[in-house]
């Protein structure tokens, strides 16, 4: 989510608190270049797509577009070039964090990256409207977004919106929300336009608030609260689930190029190499939560120290377990988010898409021959025993 401290229309140096999930505006914007940023392996800007071969002919360069600027959200992309994960399939990957009007999926369908993060639904209307591009690794196995209250508004579920002010982020990332509200038959007394950070909660000018768990509730529990002089507690919050309300989106997957996949051989055999590195970085950040904090700290993230490792904690549990397998669609949340696509209606009266995607904007074979490769190698791509860390949030995240 690109966070700001202004109006959401604006960004303000403070946007660096963002957590990155693609909150692009619902509209497609014109084509725009992704800016690049802390690149792992080479400090090019973005240019043409570069599945080719490097000068040396061993090592394939690649391009991988992310949805914000280095944070945990994208640690096992980060872990696999700091490990040599990606060296290791002869892939030589540059990560290019993005621009506030970066919109990775389209800056992938203009041929600028070789592969883009993004989430689902958004990536399926920028495929509905024309673009031909893939999703191949749905690396986020559930959604991390929620709605946090204080406790004493006795809000624990969707149907607790009626009547209160409920705030959300708007730019497409309304859906679950609205979704939630249809689901539960109910209206908020008021859809507040919430700003991308906690203030409006905090000072107690909407209800509920719109949040990621891996950044913007950190955020409240990093504040102090104001009657004690000390940091907030899980204690003093409600937190609405929308996997549990049914309301939920598939968030963070890997897009690639459609046209390339279904004509370049050598560009099938990357997609597969890249997402077995990516697959094996996840599994490190999952067994070293604190080094790949530490990674993504190392490459520039302006987030404090305690509150990359939380992310890095909570991003882990999107993740995992995943029972058949990282990267694989749950077919059932698929279907959910194609729905609610479909048939939600978001604060601007329309829904994410007019009509069923195309089967083909989904195609898990590179990422199942990516998995049979890492269990040959004895990596563990399921997590089922994965157990998360205990985090200590500082003030501010320091």
């Amino acid at each position: 989510m690109k966070h700001t401290r202004k109006a959401l229309a604006t960004v303000s140096a403070l946007a660096f608190v963002a957590a990155g999930c693609g909150s692009s505006k619902k509209a497609e914007p014109a084509a725009t270049t992704a800016k690049a940023g802390a690149a792992t392996t080479a400090a090019a800007a973005v240019g043409g797509a570069t599945t080719v071969k490097a000068a040396d002919g061993k090592m394939t360069a690649v391009k991988l577009q992310l949805q914000w600027v280095a944070q945990a959200q994208f640690a096992g992309y980060y872990a696999a070039v700091d490990q040599g994960f990606y060296k290791a399939e002869g892939l030589d990957v540059n990560i290019i964090e993005a621009a506030v009007d970066t919109v990775p999926q389209k800056v992938l369908a203009d041929g600028q990256v070789d592969f883009a993060l993004a989430w689902v639904p958004k990536a399926l209307a920028t495929a509905e409207a024309g673009a031909d591009i893939v999703n191949i690794g749905q690396i986020f196995q559930r959604s991390g977004t929620r709605q946090v209250s204080f406790k004493e508004k006795n809000i624990t579920k969707a149907a607790d919106f009626a009547g209160k002010k409920i705030g959300n982020w708007g730019f497409g990332n309304e859906f679950e929300v609205q979704a939630a509200l249809t689901k539960a038959g109910v209206k908020p007394a008021e859809n507040v336009a919430q700003q991308f950070d906690m203030k409006a909660l905090l000072a107690g000018e909407i209800d509920a608030a719109e949040a990621m768990t891996y950044n913007e509730y950190a955020q409240v529990l990093e504040a102090k609260n104001p009657k004690t002089g000390k940091l907030y507690t899980a204690e003093d919050f409600n937190l609405v689930d929308y996997n549990t309300e049914g309301a939920a989106m598939l968030q963070d997957a890997v897009w690639a190029d459609g046209k390339k996949l279904g004509t370049d051989k050598a560009y099938q055999a990357t997609a597969t190499k890249f997402l077995k590195a990516s697959v094996k970085g996840w599994a490190f950040c999952r067994d070293n939560a604190q080094k790949c904090a530490d990674i993504v700290v190392a490459k520039g993230s302006k987030l404090g120290k305690s509150h990359q490792l939380w992310q890095m904690n909570e991003v882990n549990k999107l993740i995992w377990p995943s029972p058949k397998g990282a990267g694989i669609i749950d077919p059932a949340l698929w279907k959910q988010t194609l729905d609610i696509a479909q048939s939600t209606k978001g604060i601007d009266g329309k829904t994410i898409l007019t009509k069923a995607p195309d089967a083909k904007t989904s195609n898990m074979t590179y990422m199942q021959a990516a998995l049979d490769e890492l269990k040959k190698d004895k990596v563990d791509v399921e997590g089922a025993g994965f157990k998360p860390v205990t985090v200590t949030l500082n003030e501010n995240g320091e």
